[in-house]
């Protein structure tokens, strides 16, 4: 098996876990977007730079060299659940979720253009536009009793686009410091538990209903380590082996993994057209599976 291919298996592997976040957190209602995201990405960030510390030390001289690329990625990692609960609380599930997953690999590729001066594959144009397509269709309103949207769309889609834009950015930087030598797990502990130590206040300040019983915290327990802290280690594999812009196309399976769980799980119902965009991400993922001549 080639190494574009275990990198891909890997980050789809990630979007799996990813995609059991909203089914985890429907089951706590009582705790905040803010506080359940802060938390997650907040431990799991800690635990990457814990299982990191030998190779932080060995390379912090390499890591100090990057400190620009290091500060862009520890940035973004925060930022980035921050503004992708707030885009999908002010302007809906729906219209965060499309905008923040399907602005990513658009924007990674553009820093890959402008940073790298890469050229992208002509497949991968085909699969983002229809993971872009079946993520718009997946997260329609799925029926005349479908919640309505939020009700502050415009500052839903600037979080959205912020949310997008922080993903790209910690991709590009974690690959970028792997591309110019440092190890996987460095890199990933150095970018993720800086991120982490910004996201403490946040969890400070909003994470008092996560102790309030033991489903708040069995629910936050689950997703600090499993979509957030392995989640996070098999998206460094496959960033190692595929690039950022790859790697965020390939997540838009995420939507599609949720729904499907929120159908087997939680119940919901998906109209004809959510059907189709299920088919039509099925297609996308295909096109990068297809061996190249």
């Amino acid at each position: 098996m080639s190494r574009h291919t275990t990198g891909i298996i890997a980050v789809l592997a990630a979007a799996l876990l990813w995609g059991t976040t909203g089914t985890a957190a429907s089951l706590v209602p009582e705790v905040g977007a803010l506080a359940i995201g802060s938390a997650a990405m907040g431990i799991g960030g800690l635990l990457q730079a814990l299982i990191a510390l030998p190779s932080l030390r060995r390379s912090r001289r390499a890591l100090t060299a990057q400190r620009g690329m290091l500060i862009l990625g520890a940035v973004s990692v925060a930022i980035y659940p921050l503004a992708f609960y707030g885009s999908m609380r002010l302007g809906g599930v729906a219209l965060g979720t499309v905008i923040s997953l399907a602005s990513a690999p658009l924007l990674a590729a553009v820093m890959e253009a402008v940073l790298d001066h890469t050229r992208l594959r002509a497949r991968w144009y085909v699969a983002a536009a229809l993971g872009i397509i079946g993520s718009i269709l997946l997260c329609l309103p799925q029926g005349s009793d479908a919640s309505p949207a939020g009700s502050h769309i415009p500052l839903g889609v600037i979080l959205g686009l912020i949310a997008g834009a922080t993903y790209a950015a910690y991709s590009y930087a974690v690959r970028r410091m792997m591309r110019d030598g440092i190890g996987r797990s460095a890199s990933m502990g150095a970018v993720f538990g800086g991120g982490a130590l910004l996201l403490i206040p946040v969890l400070l300040a909003t994470g008092a209903p996560i102790l309030s019983g033991p489903a708040p915290l069995a629910v936050t327990a689950y997703m600090a380590l499993i979509p957030m802290f392995l989640g996070y280690v098999l998206f460094g594999f496959g960033l190692a082996r595929i690039p950022a812009s790859t790697a965020t196309m390939l997540t838009l399976s995420e939507p599609a993994i949720a729904t499907v769980l929120a159908v087997l799980i939680v119940g919901e119902h998906i109209s004809p057209a959510g059907w189709l965009g299920l088919a039509i991400i099925g297609l996308s993922l295909l096109a990068e599976f297809v061996p190249r001549r």
